[in-house]
């Protein structure tokens, strides 16, 4: 059993920054960040392993840095260069084991904290 919380949303201007952060409880292999928007499905946009693999959505490649403290069992999500279309609602997740065939997926996760809102205004 893993439990995930979120903290860090708020509301930026383009061009800010924010950092996310995802508290766990229990054992997870991989911890991931995905978002949602009003209307849309739930898309990843960076997961990260224990041993250090990562993947990213192409649309926030080299703006966004997953990180994690494997001492704290803490997850981070560094967001710079933020844009409007970067508004959402923003969820931790967990797999318990191994790295997912589909790490972008968000049916790969069993595990999912009640998210933080990030506003984008332009």
């Amino acid at each position: 059993q893993v439990q995930l919380v979120e903290s860090g949303g708020g509301s930026v201007q383009a061009g800010g920054s924010l950092r996310l952060s995802c508290a766990a409880s229990g054992y997870a292999y991989t911890l991931g960040w995905f978002r949602q928007a009003p209307g849309e499905e739930r898309e990843g946009v960076a997961v990260l392993s224990r041993a250090g693999t990562t993947g990213y959505a192409d649309s926030v490649k080299g703006r966004f840095t997953i990180s994690r403290d494997n001492a704290k069992n803490t997850l981070y999500l560094q967001m710079n260069s933020l844009k409007p279309e970067d508004t959402a609602i923003y969820y931790c997740a967990a797999r318990n084991l191994g790295w997912p065939p589909q790490p972008l997926r968000a049916y790969e996760y069993g595990y999912w904290g009640q998210g933080t809102q990030v506003t984008v205004s332009s």
